[in-house]
């Protein structure tokens, strides 16, 4: 069997191609948005704030945690969500490095016509 298109590639780039997936609905993003705002809170809170039924909310609980951008902690009969921060970290890395870059580069390669 070959290799699959991602061993082209480093796992720091698969990582961030997780990542940026994971971000790539918008119902992901206001429950990120909505954890930064409370630090932490269990499934129910999330369905209590969002147009959105419990399992749909737990599916995107699910792909955030896949991809590492948020944790789950056993209470009880619940889990407890918050933000990885150290995954936020790789991904505020990510784009300070691109910030620099184009902060430094002195020529502009595409022109707006």
């Amino acid at each position: 069997m070959g290799a699959s298109k991602t061993d082209h590639f480093t796992e720091k780039q698969n990582q961030l191609a997780a990542i940026a997936k994971a971000l790539g609905h918008p119902a992901r993003v206001a429950i990120i948005e909505y954890l930064l705002s409370v630090d932490s809170c269990i499934c129910g809170d999330i369905v209590n704030v969002l147009p959105l039924a419990q399992p749909t909310v737990s599916q995107h609980l699910k792909e955030l945690k896949n991809a590492g951008i948020i944790k789950g902690n056993i209470e009880g009969n619940a889990i407890c969500y918050c933000i990885n921060e150290e995954t936020l970290s790789i991904l505020q890395a990510f784009f300070s490095h691109i910030n620099n870059h184009l902060q430094n580069k002195k020529s502009n390669c595409c022109y707006i016509i």
